[in-house]
Parts: C-alpha cells; structure tokens; sequence
C-alpha cells in the first residue's frame, strides 16, 4: 500500500532526548490499522518513506495521544530536506511486508 499525505513537523521530549515526528493523518492511520500485518514490536508497521529526494526505510508507531500513527523523522533526513517544526511535510510512505 502507498499514501501521500502532508502533516507538520512536531517534537516530543522525553528527559534529555528529543525526538521529531509527522502525524499519519486519521483516514490513513485507519487504512493502516486494517492491514493484516505479522505482529511487530509496539505495533509498528514497516514502511518506506520519500521526503523530498530523501527516501529511507523505518516503521510507523501506533500513538496513545491520537490514536493514530507517527513517522519518525530522523535528523538526517530533517537537515536534508530543510525542514522545519509546525511546517507541513509532504510524505509518500509504502508498506513493506504486506
């Protein structure tokens, strides 16, 4: 399954580690949730993703905040691409495994 979607930028704290994520939206954290998938740590559903002319391989998290998914945004790919907190994100993420 492929999706394209556009959400902002948004930084969780947890003590001294930061980490940067982009929300799946509601109609693709659903799409996502109905896939019949091998059971994975935490939920997560492995996922290629293109941002800008950055393409990687990571997973989405299941998130108790919206009840959807969350991308993982990796410095690399956040210097790369010049993004920037609260600033859409244009995503197109493919499912592997399926």
């Amino acid at each position: 399954m492929q999706i394209e979607f556009a959400a902002p930028l948004w930084q969780w704290q947890v003590r001294t580690d930061s980490w940067w994520f982009v929300t799946v939206p509601p109609e693709h954290s659903d799409e996502l949730a109905d896939l019949p998938l091998p059971p994975r740590g935490f939920g997560s559903i492995r996922v290629r993703v293109t941002v800008g002319t950055t393409t990687w391989t990571t997973s989405v998290f299941p998130s108790d905040s919206n009840g959807g998914y969350v991308l993982p945004m990796k410095k690399k790919v956040r210097e790369a691409e010049k993004l920037v907190p609260e600033k859409p994100v244009q995503v197109t993420l493919e499912t592997i495994d399926v």
